[in-house]
C-alpha cells in the first residue's frame, strides 16, 4: 500500500473512532519517513481525539519543525494547547492557522470557541461568521456560533442559532419524529404538546420554568423528564396534565418541543427571562423531616451552607469527562473553608470521594447524601439551608429554582448561561457568579468564598 492510500486509511480509521488503529497506521508511515509533516499532523489529530494533548503538541511541533507554517499542524497544535487551557497560546496559534489557510473553517471556529471561553464572545463572533460562511451547512459551526451569541447575552439570535444542534450527530439519540412547536397558540388539531428533556439535569431544571407559559397558550401539556426529577416536577407543575419519565418513551402527542428550545419559542431576551422564583417546590413532609435532622446535627445559631464541589464524572464521554474535571474542585483546595466561625456546612455532593481524596482537616461537614435517592430529597435538604455554594452542576440550578441564595463557582471557560462579564444571573435572581480569574485557578475563588462566609458567619453569631 502506497503512502497516499495509507494516509486515507488512517483518516478513515480516525473518522470511525478507531484511534488505536489510526495511530498504528500513522506510526508505520513515520517509521519510513520520520519527518513527514502531514503524517505527524494527522497523528496529532488522533492524539487530540484521544485527549492526549501533550502528545499531540509534541507531534505538531515536530511537524512544524519539518515544515514551518504548515497550516494543518498549526490548527492541530491550537487544539492541543486549547485543551490544555493554554488559551493565549492557543489563540495565537489558531490565528497563525487561519492566516496560513483562510479557507479552513475548523480553524476559524476553534479560534472563536477559544475567544468565547476566555470571556470574549463579542470578539469571537466574526470568527464564527467566517467559519459559517465557508461551510454554511455545517451544524457544528452554527452551534459554536450560538454559544458565542448566548454568552454575549444576544438571546434572540443565540437561541435561534442554537436550533442547529439538532442536526449534529451528538443529538441524534434525542430526536423525536412529529411536528415541532414553534410558539404558536394551540389549535383544534394540536391540543396536546409533549415537552421533553434533551440534556442533563441542569438543563431540565433551568428550562422547566417555561411550562406554565406553554399551558397559557391553550395546550394540554405532557412533560417528560429524567426519573430523578419526576417527583419534584410533578408536585411543582400543577398545570401539567401528565409527567412521565424519559425511560418510559412517550405517549401520543400533536406537537412536541424540547425544553431547551422554549426560550426561542417565547422570543426570550435578557430583559424578559422568566426569573420569578421559586418555581419548584419540595415535599413538605420531607422538608419537615430534614429540618429535624439538621437541627440535631448542626450547631445552633450557625448559618447553614450547602456545599457541592464536583460534577458527575461521565466516564463514557471523553469531552464531558474533561469538562467535568475543569468545573470540579479537588477537596484539597477547600482548606480555607475550614473553621469559618458561624458556618455549618452540609454536603450536597453525590457519590464517594475519589481514591486518595479526603476533606481538609478542620472542615467539619454533615453529610446526608447516603439517604438521598432523587432530587426531591435534595430539594428538601436545600429548603432547610441558608445558602448553597456549588460548582456548575444541577445542584446550583436546583437551589436557584427553589429561590435560595446561590454562590456559583464557575470555571474560567464558563458555560454560556452565565453571561460573560456578569456576576449575577438573569435566570436566578439570588445567584452570585464567582468566576475563576484564570484557567484552573480555584484558590482565589475559594479564598473569596471563605472571606464572604466569614462576614455572614459573624452576622449569624451576633
Amino acid at each position: 500500500m502506497d503512502r497516499l492510500a495509507r494516509l486515507h486509511q488512517g483518516a478513515a480509521e480516525l473518522a470511525r473512532g478507531e484511534l488505536a488503529e489510526a495511530e498504528t497506521t500513522y506510526r508505520r508511515l513515520l517509521a519510513e519517513t520520520p519527518r513527514d509533516a502531514e503524517v505527524l499532523s494527522n497523528l496529532a489529530a488522533v492524539y487530540n481525539s484521544a485527549q492526549c494533548h501533550e502528545a499531540a503538541e509534541a507531534a505538531c511541533r515536530a511537524a512544524l519543525a519539518a515544515l514551518p507554517g504548515y497550516w494543518a499542524a498549526l490548527a492541530n497544535l491550537g487544539t492541543a494547547l486549547h485543551r490544555q487551557q493554554r488559551f493565549a497560546e492557543a489563540t495565537t496559534t489558531y490565528l497563525a492557522a487561519v492566516r496560513a489557510n483562510p479557507r479552513n473553517a475548523s480553524a476559524w471556529t476553534n479560534l472563536g470557541v477559544a475567544l468565547t471561553e476566555q470571556g470574549r464572545p463579542q470578539e469571537a463572533l466574526p470568527m464564527h461568521d467566517a467559519a459559517v460562511a465557508l461551510a454554511p451547512d455545517d451544524p457544528e459551526l452554527h452551534t459554536n456560533r450560538a454559544m458565542a451569541l448566548l454568552s454575549a447575552g444576544d438571546y434572540p439570535r443565540g437561541f435561534t442559532e442554537f436550533e442547529w444542534r439538532w442536526r449534529t450527530q451528538a443529538m441524534a439519540q434525542h430526536r423525536l419524529d412529529g411536528p415541532r412547536w414553534n410558539g404558536e397558540p394551540a389549535g383544534a388539531a394540536s391540543r396536546t404538546i409533549l415537552l421533553h428533556e434533551e440534556g442533563g439535569f441542569g438543563d431540565t431544571l433551568q428550562f422547566v420554568r417555561y411550562v406554565p407559559a406553554v399551558t397559557a397558550r391553550g395546550f394540554r401539556v405532557v412533560l417528560r423528564v429524567q426519573p430523578e426529577l419526576a417527583g419534584l416536577v410533578r408536585r411543582s407543575m400543577a398545570e401539567v396534565a401528565e409527567v412521565i419519565c424519559s425511560a418510559d418513551g412517550h405517549p401520543r402527542f400533536d406537537v412536541h418541543c424540547p425544553l431547551v428550545s422554549l426560550p426561542r419559542c417565547f422570543s426570550t431576551r435578557l430583559a424578559t427571562v422568566p426569573s420569578q422564583v421559586p418555581y419548584l417546590r419540595p415535599c413538605a413532609d420531607k422538608v419537615q423531616y430534614w429540618r429535624g435532622r439538621l437541627q440535631a446535627a448542626l450547631a445552633p445559631g450557625c448559618l447553614r451552607v450547602g456545599l457541592a464541589w464536583a460534577g458527575a464524572p461521565r466516564l463514557g464521554m471523553a469531552q464531558m469527562r474533561a469538562m467535568n474535571h475543569r468545573r470540579s474542585i479537588a477537596t484539597s483546595r477547600l482548606g480555607p473553608l475550614a473553621g469559618v466561625p458561624g458556618i455549618a456546612f452540609v454536603s450536597l455532593q453525590h457519590g464517594c470521594l475519589p481514591d486518595g481524596e479526603t476533606l481538609p482537616e478542620g472542615l467539619a461537614m454533615f453529610d446526608p447524601m447516603a439517604e438521598v435517592t432523587d432530587f426531591d430529597d435534595t430539594a428538601a435538604i436545600i429548603a432547610n439551608l441558608d445558602l448553597v455554594v456549588a460548582v456548575d452542576t444541577a445542584v446550583a440550578h436546583l437551589a436557584g429554582a427553589l429561590g435560595k441564595p446561590v454562590w456559583l463557582l464557575s470555571r474560567y471557560d464558563a458555560c454560556w448561561r452565565w453571561v460573560a462579564g456578569r456576576a449575577d444571573s438573569p435566570w436566578y435572581p439570588r445567584m452570585r457568579v464567582c468566576r475563576q480569574p484564570q484557567a484552573g485557578e480555584w484558590d482565589a475563588v475559594i479564598a473569596g468564598v471563605a472571606e464572604g462566609l466569614g462576614v455572614l458567619g459573624a452576622r449569624a453569631l451576633r
